[in-house]
């Protein structure tokens, strides 16, 4: 469909209105806002429950979150092998 050919988006009462006529309907053919957005992606680990558990068990012990926690050792291990270097 050519852009001056696009329709003119309803008005929705609820969230299910909305839902239920992009389900009848292609996103396409209407007229849509830009819409901006910022993003932050973050990196995960992911981390065996059992060794979880321990680390969190730790972190609350030394005040700190298990993330700091685990930062702060990578951090000095990282240090230690690059010194080996």
């Amino acid at each position: 469909m050519a852009e001056g050919d696009l329709k003119r988006l309803p008005k929705f009462s609820s969230l299910d209105e909305l839902v239920s006529f992009f389900e009848a309907n292609d996103l396409g053919d209407y007229d849509l806002p830009e819409v901006h957005l910022n993003v932050k992606l973050r990196k995960r680990v992911r981390i065996e429950p059992d060794l979880y558990e321990k680390l969190d068990a730790l972190a609350r012990e030394r005040h700190l979150t298990s993330e700091g926690l685990v930062n702060n050792w990578l951090r000095e291990k990282l240090k230690a092998e690059t010194a080996r270097k």
